[in-house]
């Protein structure tokens, strides 16, 4: 007999089944039976934690992105820092980035929420993590803070974003130089 789950390790297992549904029919296919049964449980266990699949989807995602932080490089210059991050993200989160924009194109507009509010850097620790960099370039002397705004800030992985989307496949290495060299540098210094 399978050992029951509580508390947290249930939770994980019904937002774990709740991706799983998400990567195999978006959006549009997603129910709250299927993701009851993916995760081999009752309606009612669901249903405690979540009333609908809307707020199922939001914290699927959260949970995903928080599963997902990535550790920030530490190369000693901020070309480096950047690319390294940019090489990784390109590498290892290709899925994601595609799943979570084609696949929940009818989440936002069935919600009316924005993609950039389901990615609040707040639910998922990303902008500390990020700024880290920044902050290390600054002292370094290699970007002057009153250029770093949080728009500059994401222009890298926004371009890495918009590659991966336009072409549905992971953006070759001299782009991930381009950007870094040719778009976003330019703009610290």
């Amino acid at each position: 007999m399978p050992e029951r789950r509580r508390g947290a390790a249930l939770e994980q297992a019904l937002l774990d089944a709740a991706w799983d549904e998400l990567t195999a029919g978006g959006y549009a296919r997603f129910t709250m039976d299927a993701v009851v049964k993916r995760a081999g449980t009752s309606p009612p266990v669901l249903y405690r934690r979540w009333s609908d699949r809307d707020d199922l989807v939001r914290d699927t995602l959260i949970h995903v992105l928080r599963k997902n932080v990535l550790e920030v490089p530490d190369t000693g210059t901020l070309r480096e820092d950047v690319l390294t991050l940019l090489r990784h993200i390109n590498a290892t989160r290709f899925r994601l980035i595609t799943v979570m924009s084609v696949y929940l194109a009818s989440y936002h507009l069935e919600t009316g929420t924005s993609p950039t509010e389901l990615l609040d850097p707040a639910d998922t620790d990303r902008r500390q993590a990020v700024d880290a960099i920044f902050a290390r370039a600054v002292a370094r002397g290699e970007a002057k803070a009153e250029h770093l705004t949080d728009r500059i800030k994401a222009l890298p992985f926004d371009l890495l974003r918009h590659e991966i989307l336009t072409k549905y496949a992971p953006a070759p290495d001299h782009v991930l130089e381009e950007i870094v060299d040719e778009v976003f540098l330019p703009l610290v210094r």
